[in-house]
Order: C-alpha cells, then structure tokens, then sequence
C-alpha cells in the first residue's frame, strides 16, 4: 500500500467512486445523505473548489496499483474568540477507504499523510468530523488522537 498525492483527471473516477461510497455508507446511518447519481460530480466539484482556495491536499492510497481511498483536506481558521496561535488547523473534510480493506490500516496511513503534510506548514492542531453512529470510524479517530472537541446537536421538527 503505497499514499500519494492525486494526480487529476487520472484519479477523478476513483474519487467518485469514494464519494458515492461514502454517501450511501453515511445514508444508512443518517438517511439524509444524498445518494443520488448527481452527488457524486457535484461534491467533487465543491471539494476541488476548497482545495484550490484553501490551499488542500488530496491523498490516494493505493493497493496493488489500484486507487482504494482517500483523504481531502485544507487548512482552516477558527473563530475570532480562539487564541491566535491555536487558531490556524488542519481539517480531513473526507476520509475513505474501499470497505473489503477497511481495519487494516490504510486510513491510519492517509490520516498520518494529511497531519505530516500539515505539520509541515507549521499547522498544530487537526480536526475531523464523524456522523455520531459511526462507531468504527470514531475508534479508528480515537486511535489516532483525536478526541471531542465541539459537538453539533440535532433535532427534526416535524
């Protein structure tokens, strides 16, 4: 297994193959995800968008020469309240990993990319979000260091 930077258009098939993954892995935890055939371009769109202006990264991970996850991330700044030198952070706005090689690894991997990428340009802190029933990434998350830092309640009205 080999992690590496994406190399468009080349990888734009398996990105969405990621994304759409994703989105139908995340609906039957939370089934407002879209998993329309449109989702797809349209998300990929949006996160291509924030790299470039962010100034992101795309990680692959390869696995017998075949792309089989990713990872996207792009510095951020908090609120104006936090202190200025804890401000500045990396945040993995996606995480994914085809689900036959899930726990063996490789999203450890793309996150330890993402944070040394980070880490490079000065960045000290990282954040990552996770849909509350996703047990196993949150262990996965944990593992890593991660621990909670804000959380988002939610409530339907009707």
């Amino acid at each position: 297994m080999i992690i590496r930077d994406a190399v468009w258009p080349d990888d734009r098939a398996a990105a969405l193959r990621f994304i759409d993954g994703l989105q139908r892995f995340e609906h039957a935890l939370q089934p407002n995800r879209r998993i329309d055939d449109k989702v797809g371009a349209e998300y990929f769109d949006l996160l291509m968008k924030a790299v470039d202006e962010d100034g992101g990264i795309v990680r692959i991970a390869e696995h017998d020469g075949r792309a089989v996850g990713w990872a996207v991330a792009w510095p951020e700044n908090d609120a104006l309240y936090v202190r200025e030198e804890e401000r500045r952070y990396l945040y993995i706005s996606e995480l994914y990993v085809e689900e036959g090689l899930r726990g063996g690894g490789i999203g450890l991997a793309l996150i330890a990319a993402c944070e040394d990428w980070a880490r490079g340009r000065g960045l000290k802190f990282s954040r990552i979000g996770v849909i509350a029933e996703n047990e196993r990434a949150w262990k996965v998350y944990e593992r890593t260091g991660f621990a909670p830092y804000s959380l988002k309640l939610a409530k339907r009205l009707d």
